[in-house]
């Protein structure tokens, strides 16, 4: 494998902080002052988090912050170690893709490509080392066919990925992910799945938002419950308790017992009632 962002993501500092460390953060917007109020949790190297709770919690809000685009009111954020505000090179953020502008004209080598910014500087062309680096890690995710296709002629399951390469492409320790699951296929989720395996397998810290409980529960290490405060956070057996989900969700999420294993039925965004049983 050519030398590459993927491999230079092994790098740890010797005092060895957590990934992630979020310290008594609070953050609203006008009309919304406290959409997150007082979180704290800490996130270790390496670790798989996902982020649940019901729409308008916070999760967006929340890693709005953690990537520096969104002054926080109150507490502090840090990225191992360094203050969110000296640690960009460190993050890779994947928004909700309707956020997305899929009409502007860029292929898929560009658009990973864009994620070597920081690295190549302002007004200057990529070189060897930055589109070798590119190439690797279109190969690594599977991507490497689709590299001078148009972003707009691209499945929902493929976006996702392309952004999880230009994350990549920064060098990034932490990757954070709002709702990738989101109007895809089920085999678009296991190729994003896939995708993520491969992030983990590099010492990524890997940080999703998501709707899809029975993904949550059986692909991350932790489960984090957000309602503008922090429910629970820990394993998932220790997390998905009927008393936390009815307090996060309320009646938008029916839950009923099965022996030791839990029968959630959730309301994802276009209001259809999907089994999320585990």
């Amino acid at each position: 494998m050519a030398a590459s962002a993927m491999t230079e993501t092994n790098r740890e500092p010797s005092d060895n902080p957590p990934a992630l460390h979020v310290n008594r953060v609070s953050a609203g917007y006008r009309g919304n002052r406290h959409a997150l109020d007082d979180i704290s949790f800490k996130v270790k190297r390496g670790e798989r988090v996902a982020v649940i709770g019901p729409n308008g919690a916070g999760k967006s809000t929340l890693f709005k912050a953690i990537v520096g685009v969104m002054q926080i009111s109150d507490g502090r954020i840090t990225i191992y170690g360094e203050d969110t505000h000296s640690s960009h090179t460190n993050v890779g953020y994947v928004p909700q893709q309707s956020t997305i502008d899929w009409t502007f004209p860029a292929s898929v080598f560009d658009v990973v490509m864009m994620g070597r910014c920081r690295h190549i500087g302002w007004f200057r062309w990529p070189g060897k080392h930055d589109r070798d680096i590119v190439r690797d890690i279109l190969e690594h995710l599977s991507l490497d066919q689709l590299a001078d296709r148009q972003i707009s002629e691209l499945s929902g399951g493929q976006r996702r990925r392309v952004f999880i390469a230009r994350a990549l492409a920064q060098d990034t320790r932490l990757m954070v992910l709002d709702e990738p699951f989101t109007g895809v296929d089920q085999r678009a989720e296991q190729e994003i799945i896939e995708s993520l395996d491969i992030l983990t397998n590099h010492g990524i810290t890997l940080l999703l938002s998501t709707h899809h409980m029975e993904n949550a529960a059986l692909h991350f290490d932790k489960i984090l419950i957000l309602r503008q405060r922090l429910l629970a956070f820990g394993s998932p057996d220790d997390t998905l308790t009927t008393a936390n989900l009815r307090e996060a969700f309320g009646s938008a999420l029916p839950v009923m017992a099965q022996g030791d294993d839990l029968l959630m039925f959730s309301v994802d965004y276009d209001g259809e009632v999907g089994d999320g049983s585990r």
